[in-house]
């Protein structure tokens, strides 16, 4: 638990205090055999767990004062009992007062590490805008709740010739700086090849060389000897062809939504995720479905899907995405992570990345593209 803030701290050490004083007076009224001074100690064990070492310190200050008045009142601060008594005050308010600092450190030192995770997540992602040609954008990244380690999950989408979009989802295999490395590796291959590529057959190798040359570099094989891999779903989806194309390479399927039916595209013939083979143009299944105005295509990886409930049920993502009105993908969005939250508890065990598309009217004059290209 870190420090409150300092209002609300502050209010909370009445509690405290009012205890030190009703100590001190029961300690002052009662018979000199009964001995209640040490209760006193509770007093700054009370303010360390809302507050941080410096207010601590204070109501421990106050604590080991308030034993010296007792001494004092009860004529015997020069007795060995006293004495005791005094010293097991101080002694175990400066341990509480020790413990607060270390537990204060260490959330500091976690603050600083999810700041920087964060960041990095955010310049690696490079987060799409809100519009790109007639597609309009929104995505979430929730990280888990269990550790500040940053998670391999990737998305991305880029435009091609002013006529289409590619979009890219994966989820590296593991967490932590390797899982970065790696999920470099695979939007760096994907940026270029989806400005290059003409067609998604060949975006998907050149992913897939890239992941394969370099996976093994970027991954920590000596600490982590297992497989190094990523799942993947790219998608082409021409600016007014009223269509879409995807390859999908061992990642959850995406839903399509439309006048409140929810749609799951999956592939007829999923291709291995990135990394376990160099694929070959037999081992890459282009799957084609309609994708006209006011659809939305939500993307997303197994954080979702594997979300689980206090009572371990997974989180039933098409039922509940089903039930959200159609008011655009930002608050699509902000729907479902409110949504997965209250499933959960509000405790991931996962990294949760979404991304929802929206097709949106095209603008006048733009080209049709070809179909042949996807």
């Amino acid at each position: 638990m870190g420090d409150l803030p300092g209002r609300t701290a502050g209010r909370l050490l009445v509690l405290p205090a009012v205890l030190i004083i009703a100590i001190t007076t029961a300690a002052i009224v009662s018979p000199s055999d009964v001995h209640l001074s040490p209760l006193l100690v509770i007093a700054p064990a009370l303010a360390a767990s809302f507050a941080g070492p410096g207010r601590t310190a204070v109501i421990g200050a106050a604590a080991v004062g308030a034993q010296a008045l007792i001494a004092a009142l009860n004529g015997g601060v020069g007795s060995a009992n006293h004495v005791w008594q005094f010293i097991a005050v101080v002694v175990l308010s400066a341990l509480v007062i020790f413990f607060c600092y270390l537990r204060e450190a260490h959330s500091r030192q976690l603050s600083r590490v999810r700041i920087v995770a964060e960041t990095a997540q955010r310049v690696l992602l490079r987060p799409p805008p809100a519009q790109l040609g007639p597609l309009r954008v929104a995505w979430r990244y929730q990280t888990a709740d269990t550790d500040a380690q940053l998670g391999g999950d990737l998305f991305a989408v880029v435009r091609n010739g002013g006529n289409r979009s590619r979009v890219v989802i994966g989820d590296v295999r593991g967490k932590g700086l390797d899982a970065i490395g790696e999920a470099a590796v695979v939007l760096g291959a994907f940026r270029e090849g989806a400005r290059h590529c003409e067609t998604l057959p060949q975006l998907v190798r050149a992913m897939e060389e890239s992941v394969s040359a370099d996976s093994e570099e970027a991954g920590d094989t000596q600490q982590d000897p297992g497989e190094h891999f990523v799942t993947a779903l790219v998608l082409d989806l021409p600016d007014r062809a009223g269509h879409g194309a995807m390859i999908n390479c061992g990642h959850p399927p995406p839903l399509l939504l439309r006048d409140g039916r929810v749609t799951l595209l999956e592939s007829s013939d999923p291709a291995p995720p990135l990394g376990l083979g160099r694929l070959s143009a037999a081992g890459l299944h282009r799957d084609t479905f309609t994708f006209t105005d006011g659809d939305t295509l939500l993307l997303y990886t197994d954080g979702v899907i594997e979300a689980r409930s206090p009572q371990g049920a997974f989180y039933p993502l098409a039922e509940r995405a089903a039930t959200f009105p159609a008011a655009g993908p930002e608050d699509l969005l902000r729907r479902l992570v409110h949504d997965i939250t209250l499933h959960t508890g509000g405790r991931l065990t996962d990294d949760v990345a979404v991304l929802a598309v929206e097709r949106a009217p095209a603008p006048a004059g733009t080209v049709t593209a070809d179909p042949r290209l996807t």
